[in-house]
């Protein structure tokens, strides 16, 4: 039996650069594509969680809030129209009732949007855990007609058994319930 590694086919930075430079550039161009297909009431909210979420939402409330209190100082030498600072009070709590719905639904559409590529994920590592052991095989059996002592290694022939999915699904989730379980009886009193 002949005894022979070939070297690893490496792929010059520039052809890696492309197949990885495609990829990348597929999910913005997707949501590209997406984004004048959303709702006008899910583009004000991003647009809202945006700008409160940024420096210069910060600052124009220091400034603004900052005004209004020294404006309505009683030694300040123009007219106060809020002295006794109800106006900003109702004003903040305003703001207060309505910022955060608008910050929480992007979490929300983000999980959507989580889900959406969960769901198109797991077929397709389905799909791969389906054909990965095909290719074990295959390869064993060139490995074993040119004599090539690797493809009598042990671990191949577990890699090459297909597992089937329905049997990979309980198995993930037990841990989870059994963490579940867990976390409810140290709960209990």
């Amino acid at each position: 039996m002949t005894h022979f590694r070939e070297p690893p086919v490496e792929r010059s930075p520039a052809e890696l650069t492309r197949v990885v430079d495609r990829h990348i550039r597929a999910l913005p161009e997707r949501r590209r594509t997406n984004d004048p297909r959303r709702s006008w009431q899910d583009r004000l909210a991003d647009g809202v969680t945006r700008f409160t979420a940024s420096m210069r939402f910060v600052c124009l409330h220091l400034l603004v809030f900052g005004l209004w209190i020294v404006v309505n100082l009683p030694w300040f030498p123009l007219p106060r129209f809020d002295p006794s600072y109800v106006v900003l009070a109702m004003v903040a709590s305003v703001e207060a009732l309505f910022l955060p719905t608008f910050i929480l639904t992007t979490p929300n559409r983000i999980t959507t949007e989580a889900d959406k590529r969960a769901d198109l994920d797991l077929p397709i590592r389905f799909l791969a855990e389906h054909e990965i052991p095909r290719l074990i095989k295959l390869v064993t059996a060139i490995a074993i007609q040119m004599g090539i002592h690797t493809a009598e290694d042990p671990e191949l022939a577990e890699l090459a058994q297909d597992v089937a999915p329905k049997h990979i699904l309980p198995t993930m989730e037990a841990p989870r319930q059994q963490g579940t379980a867990e976390e409810s009886q140290s709960r209990k009193p």
